[in-house]
């Protein structure tokens, strides 16, 4: 392990210098490794670890999308590509990345498949963590371990074709062969994780949900909304306020972020931008605090997978979805964006 200084806190993280991916293909080489789910994680995970020698199979609902993009990616329907039951009965490893509810729905199944010593492996905490909403509760004679990583499915496999790899977190939350630790840093190489850093099902959990509905997605969607429509207000164009306020954060400032951080991003702006900048980071950071706390206590009681659940579970969950999805795309800054990003150089010379 890598002992690396966050900050003034020292966490000890692992790397592919310390966990090699030719480690990882020998602690995986006697294992048969099924990706249940092939939508949002399945995917990228499991071309990564085809890609990286590893023994893999897919498990899908037949006569799906997904099952169709599964065959269109190269597995083959009854010799790497089977039903959600009989892929699950084939493997050792069992990677269980359908959706939350999903798991839900699908856990009476998947348990009558699990033999002793097996590996139940999550990308997300949720199913264990809010067992009393889920049922999930993992036998005792099976290792249940998980590797999340940071960023969609379709980013694990871009970064991994690009050479470079997501980092990730791993836990374990039972080690019934005494191979738990081992076999999670390998699956988590394998995927192509750029480093790996320690967790617990519960943290994961906790700081994905706050993740996702905070900065990541749902504050980053409402921020943008407001600042748009304030300027629009004040008579600027929609270019213009579609510019200041997405085109010039994800083309130009948040890949300065990405290189060096915000301290160097501000230093690499303007005197007038960084003056403005850090006199009112901390309005911002007071005016967000209240919120951030009432969402991480939410997170928290089990509020928000409430919420999830019985969203996810009613019959015409994807119609008021795609009807909440249309609203976005259709409102006056999306639409501006739309046309923003038409008019970039390489989609005009494209």
């Amino acid at each position: 392990m890598a002992k690396i200084d966050f900050g003034g806190t020292i966490e000890e993280v692992i790397t592919s210098e310390e966990f090699t991916l030719e480690k990882a293909q020998k602690v995986l080489e006697n294992e048969t490794v099924a990706v249940l789910g092939y939508g949002v994680q399945g995917p990228g995970q499991a071309l990564n670890m085809k890609d990286n020698g590893i023994k893999v199979i897919v498990g899908q609902r037949e006569g799906s999308p997904s099952w169709d993009l599964a065959v269109a990616d190269g597995f083959v329907p009854g010799e790497t590509l089977f039903p959600l039951e009989e892929a699950a009965k084939r493997a050792t490893v069992i990677q269980y990345l359908v959706s939350d509810a999903g798991q839900v729905a699908t856990w009476p199944m998947l348990k009558t498949c699990l033999n002793p010593g097996d590996a139940l492996y999550f990308s997300h905490g949720f199913g264990v963590t809010y067992k009393a909403q889920t049922g999930i509760v993992p036998p005792e004679d099976v290792d249940v371990i998980l590797v999340a990583p940071k960023g969609s499915g379709k980013t694990v496999r871009r970064n991994f074709l690009a050479g470079s790899g997501i980092n990730s977190s791993y836990a374990v939350f039972q080690d019934h062969t005494g191979r738990a630790k081992e076999r999670t840093l390998a699956l988590g190489v394998a995927i192509g994780s750029g480093y790996l850093f320690p967790t617990t099902f519960e943290k994961e959990v906790y700081s994905d949900l706050t993740g996702e509905r905070g900065v990541l997605m749902g504050c980053l969607a409402g921020v943008m909304e407001a600042q748009y429509d304030i300027l629009r207000k004040n008579g600027h164009s929609p270019s213009e306020a579609f510019n200041e306020t997405v085109e010039e954060l994800t083309q130009s400032l948040i890949r300065l972020v990405a290189e060096n951080g915000m301290d160097w991003m501000f230093g690499n702006c303007s005197t007038t931008a960084q003056r403005g900048a850090l006199d009112w980071r901390g309005k911002f950071k007071e005016a967000v605090v209240p919120v951030f706390d009432e969402l991480y206590e939410s997170v928290k009681s089990g509020n928000e997978a409430r919420i999830v659940l019985e969203a996810n579970s009613r019959d015409d969950y994807r119609d008021r979805l795609n009807e909440e999805l249309r609203e976005i795309g259709e409102s006056e800054m999306w639409r501006a964006g739309k046309s923003v990003r038409a008019l970039r150089p390489e989609n005009r010379n494209g």
